[in-house]
């Protein structure tokens, strides 16, 4: 059984960092894309980064570049979000996802590309 574990979310002032971790078990990932998104309050679903288990290629959301880092550490099953120069713009519920690899890796910034879900961690940016 796949589970996917999202911890490191809090309450933390605007310009402060957080690192959130993706705990991944229940199957070898070694093929799949790892991405993490988010969702605010009345808001959709939507992408912020995601990694390449096996090659660790990364893309992320303009709205996140140059602030977001995405790393994963496969000794350890774990993906991990490292967030800096966080606002009040980013709080929102954090998600872990894992999704077979296959196709265009832009593709993997839509929802639909991924199977596996996490229940997702809560991020509070104060202003």
């Amino acid at each position: 059984q796949v589970r996917l574990v999202e911890s490191g979310g809090g309450l933390v002032q605007a310009g402060g960092s957080l690192r959130l971790s993706c705990a991944a078990s229940g199957r070898s990932f070694g093929k799949y894309v790892m991405g993490w998104f988010r969702q605010a309050p009345g808001k959709e679903r939507e992408f912020v980064s995601l990694i390449t288990w096996s090659g660790g290629t990364t893309y992320h959301a303009d709205s996140v570049k140059g602030r977001f880092t995405i790393s994963r550490d496969a000794a350890k099953n774990t993906v991990y979000l490292q967030m800096n120069s966080l606002t009040p713009e980013d709080t929102a519920v954090y998600y872990c996802a894992a999704g077979e690899g296959s196709g265009s890796l832009i593709d993997y910034s839509h929802r639909n590309k991924y199977y596996y879900w996490g229940q997702g961690t809560q991020v509070t940016v104060s202003s």
